[in-house]
């Protein structure tokens, strides 16, 4: 974007029109005690060619991913995005307009929606799906409070095992609204959420036959799933859940330091006036052609506040046009194979380190493309010496789990190369 100064005249004269003097006074609403008082330590002022150069030399510090081998998951992952992704993207009809303020003039991008919609449907096997959510954490916590909302409840059981971001992020919306977080069922119980595949990359199948037990109770069963392993793995619908939610980087957005990513979110049919932001329905004109239309958009923009389902809720479209193009590209065949390759080559790394003196087994049970071992050495350490060899290890567990200080997340997609795997396990070997 090009940068369009505005002259001390115009400054004036945008001043003038608003009433007031001074820029400051714009500010006047913010308490003094939170305003900034002493001067920014920003050094002299560069020119232009000059701010290229500092900028150029920053990025150059950065690693590229094309350039390592990759092992770090824990949510956002490094999948193949065919080419074709991007050039659909870059298309002006979608990359200029792509929020339907004037919907029904918006008949690609809502037609791209309802298309997105019907994908994730389908992956989870839910009734509905809603245009999207900012990302994976706050989908499950629109999905908590929808909950919440159909029980007339305020208690939920979050795991351990569901991501440690997104349990900080939920605890964050709950805490100042009088919910509380358990760990077991009762009849205060709104909703019970269980991540499948878990943080660990394990897949408890106990949860199976969770929903029986969770609806007993009158709550609801919250799934939040790997779109990628619902390729491989028996869908969240099939098992009883009410709300499947989760990340959506996985399909055909890049890692991009950890954003911009998109949450999906859908539900059963009966919960569907309870679901946040926008849903997209096809319907026919007057003339019998078919059409798209913004069939429910209960936000706070569109309908009176205190009515909506939530205050934070826009859909993040450009991404939602990513995975729906990826989804059309790859199909049921390519999916499943993109989560066969991924679960193979995960394994056999796994067989590989334990064959490695000073690495033994982690925790428990079957995993799709992530598992834990446990190591005899400090992990960061062990990361950092990985780093010297062009190699980003696992996530260390004592970040978020000091009981497993020991242990290491790995993740292996289908991008990396039986060579890497073996190379990885050469190089730890040594260093251990």
């Amino acid at each position: 974007m090009h940068y369009i100064p505005n002259t001390p005249q115009d400054q004036a004269e945008m001043l003038a029109t608003l009433g007031v003097s001074t820029v400051q006074e714009l500010f006047g609403e913010i308490p003094e005690s939170l305003r900034l008082r002493a001067e920014l330590d920003l050094p002299p002022a560069l020119a232009e060619p000059e701010v290229f150069k500092l900028l150029r030399s920053l990025a150059a510090q950065n690693d590229n991913a094309e350039d390592v081998s990759l092992f770090l998951g824990a949510g956002t992952y490094d999948h193949y995005i065919p080419s074709a992704v991007k050039h659909i993207l870059g298309r002006s009809e979608f990359y200029t307009a792509y929020t339907p303020y004037q919907a029904e003039i918006s008949q690609g991008t809502l037609q791209a929606i309802y298309e997105y919609q019907t994908m994730i449907c389908n992956l989870t096997g839910m009734d509905v799906a809603n245009a999207s959510m900012y990302d994976g954490a706050t989908a499950m916590v629109e999905g908590v409070l929808m909950a919440g909302a159909i029980t007339k409840r305020t208690k939920v059981v979050l795991p351990a095992s569901v991501h440690p971001e997104y349990r900080q992020v939920l605890h964050t919306y709950l805490a100042l609204q009088g919910w509380e977080l358990a760990t077991q069922i009762d009849r205060d119980t709104a909703a019970v959420v269980v991540q499948y595949p878990n943080f660990f990359g394990q897949v408890d199948t106990s949860i199976l036959a969770l929903a029986e037990q969770v609806h007993a109770q009158g709550a609801l069963l919250i799934v939040v799933a790997n779109p990628i392993a619902l390729g491989l793995l028996k869908p969240p619908g099939e098992f009883g859940a009410d709300i499947v939610c989760g990340e959506g980087q996985v399909l055909g957005n890049p890692m991009g330091f950890g954003g911009p990513h998109l949450g999906y979110l859908a539900c059963r049919t009966e919960y569907m006036r309870r679901l946040p932001g926008r849903i997209v329905g096809a319907t026919k004109d007057l003339e019998g052609t078919k059409g798209y239309v913004l069939t429910l958009q209960t936000r706070e923009q569109h309908i009176r506040r205190q009515k909506a389902t939530s205050n934070i809720c826009s859909n993040q479209a450009l991404n939602a046009l990513a995975a729906t193009v990826y989804l059309s590209l790859m199909g049921p065949t390519g999916l499943r194979k993109v989560a066969t390759d991924s679960t193979q080559k995960a394994h056999y790394l796994y067989e590989r380190l334990l064959e490695i003196e000073g690495v033994t087994p982690g925790l428990p049970g079957p995993f799709f493309h992530e598992f834990t071992v446990q190591v005899a050495a400090d992990p960061e350490e062990l990361n950092q010496r990985l780093i010297e060899y062009g190699i980003i290890g696992g996530l260390p567990l004592k970040r978020f789990y000091p009981e497993l200080a020991n242990q290491i997340l790995f993740c292996v997609t289908e991008r990396r190369a039986k060579e890497e795997l073996d190379y990885l396990a050469q190089v730890l070997e040594g260093l251990l």
